[in-house]
């Protein structure tokens, strides 16, 4: 069976060759779906092949749908513009693929990432399993603006061998993405009513830090098992700090929903 591989893109000259070399010898057509990136983006993706489109931000949920829609090939692989096939899961994709008596649909795979160019394998970063393969037609992903689902009334099966997730290159993408992400994730939340406690600001942080640097050994992976452990912990505080802003500001949500995201 042909597969098609889908992506959603803004800005990511940085590891997009990377990802796209990964998927060769594996991907029919590949569908890029893009919210206005300024880099050189939409260059590497056409020097492989990829239809290229450029759609405004609808948020990440509703823009994966939109790259699933103009895939034609029965398969899709839904992958993120910084996750790197593995051969090993690349093998096990065509096996899946190429089973005409195989009635499995939907399949989610491990994400092993990697942070500062080091594979972090404690703080509940290790394994990390999300649906990224699956017949078209099985499922959608829910419209949620970050944190989305893929939603099927079908049984999802689990494919082990690796995704290399690419989280962050550098300590300014980092901060970069956190920032955009803890917006995006606001914003969300604004739009479901959703109120916030002092738990939630200064409780939760603490809470999480202790979970991901002791209890699931985020110590192991060294220097950046702290700094991932520091800075995860902050994400809900600055999440729901930004939140409380929107509340005494009710028009910011408005003036904001233009942002280009990816």
């Amino acid at each position: 069976m042909k597969i098609s591989v889908a992506m959603i893109t803004f800005n990511e000259e940085k590891i997009l060759r990377k990802t796209l070399e990964s998927v060769k010898g594996l991907a029919d057509e590949i569908i890029i779906v893009d919210s206005g990136s300024t880099d050189t983006t939409k260059d590497i993706a056409e020097e492989f092949g990829a239809k290229f489109y450029i759609e405004s931000w609808k948020g990440y949920g509703p823009q994966r749908n939109l790259a699933i829609e103009k895939c034609e090939n029965e398969w899709i692989l839904n992958i993120d513009a910084d996750e790197e096939i593995s051969e090993e899961l690349k093998k096990k994709i065509i096996e899946i693929t190429s089973d005409i008596n195989n009635k499995k649909e939907i399949f989610k795979i491990n994400r092993l990432s990697v942070c500062f160019g080091k594979e972090i394998k404690h703080g509940g970063w290790g394994t990390s399993y999300a649906i990224r393969l699956f017949k078209k037609g099985s499922g959608k992903f829910n419209d949620n603006i970050v944190h989305e689902e893929f939603k099927a009334n079908k049984e999802i099966f689990k494919i082990k061998e690796n995704i290399y997730h690419h989280s962050y290159l550098t300590m300014e993408d980092y901060f970069n993405r956190f920032n955009r992400y803890t917006t995006e994730g606001a914003k969300d939340y604004y739009k479901k009513n959703k109120k916030v406690s002092i738990l939630d600001i200064v409780v939760n942080p603490i809470y999480k830090f202790l979970k991901m640097y002791i209890f699931r050994l985020g110590f192991l992976d060294g220097i950046e098992g702290f700094v991932i452990a520091s800075t995860s912990s902050m994400y809900s505080m600055i999440k729901y700090f930004k939140l409380r802003e929107m509340y005494k500001n009710g028009s910011y949500l408005q003036k904001n929903n233009n942002s280009k995201n990816g």
